[in-house]
């Protein structure tokens, strides 16, 4: 049976691990097997980072309109209360912007809404 030589195949498998260590400190961006372990550790990473940077925008959100709601002497659990009570469907970006950009829109949101 013929010998299989796995240049080709090795070579590129090795490149595009390189190519995605670029940037990294040290030997982390030069040697194979420490590069290797670093990408797999920054895709994990990078995984769990979307996932999280869902939770952290909402949280400013949320954070954003209840600043803005308790100007006005109203807690933010009160105003989303209201918010759902009198059918206005904006989420809670749409509100932060609104807050954020526009207090006057925002104060008269709260009014409609009590």
């Amino acid at each position: 049976m013929a010998r299989i030589k796995r240049g080709n195949v090795a070579r590129k498998r090795r490149k595009k691990v390189l190519q995605l260590a670029k940037g990294y400190r040290g030997a982390h961006s030069r040697l194979f097997r420490v590069a290797n372990q670093q990408v797999m550790k920054a895709l994990r990473y990078s995984y769990v980072g979307r996932k999280q940077k869902k939770r952290v925008f909402r949280k400013l959100w949320i954070t954003r309109i209840n600043a803005a709601s308790r100007v006005q002497g109203l807690s933010y659990s009160r105003l989303i209360h209201n918010f759902k009570k009198s059918n206005i469907g904006l989420n809670r970006k749409m509100l932060a912007q609104i807050a954020v950009l526009d207090s006057s829109t925002f104060n008269e949101l709260i009014s409609v809404s009590k």
